[in-house]
């Protein structure tokens, strides 16, 4: 093994390195002289505190957060408790194979030009990691003409309801949104 100690020293202070051979690593102080030499060495500045760790690039943003994808701003207003049956009409009323989560969302058109909003596009993961898709049949029992497409002017949003048919007992993790069929998407978190 070979370690070496290199010192540098100017008008007001030496910086010594140490390196080694074997770990490739290098360590750096800063002393400062004065009439009876050297000194400890001086402590590095504390980073400044923050009042909020902004969310991570990798993970899902907290729901109530805005998120882009494409043309649209998405804000997941509310997570409802599941339920068997949705629909007033006894007519129109869809009952779920497993159970229903509905999840309200605000839309809004961020770009220049009128885009359309299609509910088949969203998609919810759950705690197993098991995606699914939207019951566009029973969104049409809970919203008000947004179920299945919504053309949006620049500028404009519209509140929406969307409805996933899940096993009873199903833990939503998050939530996957896009603007079309074929964009990234952009997730939020739920839990």
């Amino acid at each position: 093994m070979v370690a070496g100690v290199f010192v540098l020293c100017g008008f007001g202070g030496c910086v010594a390195a140490l390196s080694s051979d074997s770990d490739k690593t290098e360590t750096a102080a800063t002393f400062t002289t004065g009439p009876a030499g050297p000194t400890a060495p001086a402590a590095a500045p504390a980073p400044p505190a923050t009042a909020s760790a902004p969310p991570t690039a990798d993970g899902p943003a907290p729901a109530g957060t805005p998120v882009r994808d494409g043309k649209f701003e998405f804000t997941v207003m509310a997570v409802d408790p599941p339920v068997k049956v949705v629909g007033d009409n006894p007519y129109l009323q869809k009952t779920a194979q497993g159970e229903y989560i509905l999840v309200h969302l605000t839309v809004a058109n961020i770009g220049d030009r009128p885009q359309s909003y299609f509910a088949s596009n969203q998609k919810l993961f759950d705690d197993r990691g098991r995606e699914f898709e939207n019951d566009t049949m029973a969104g049409i029992n809970v919203n008000d003409g947004t179920a299945m497409m919504s053309d949006i002017n620049p500028g404009n949003s519209v509140q929406v309801v969307v409805v996933f048919d899940v096993p009873a007992g199903t833990v939503p993790a998050s939530l996957e949104l896009h603007d079309s069929a074929y964009s990234g998407g952009a997730e939020v978190a739920l839990r």
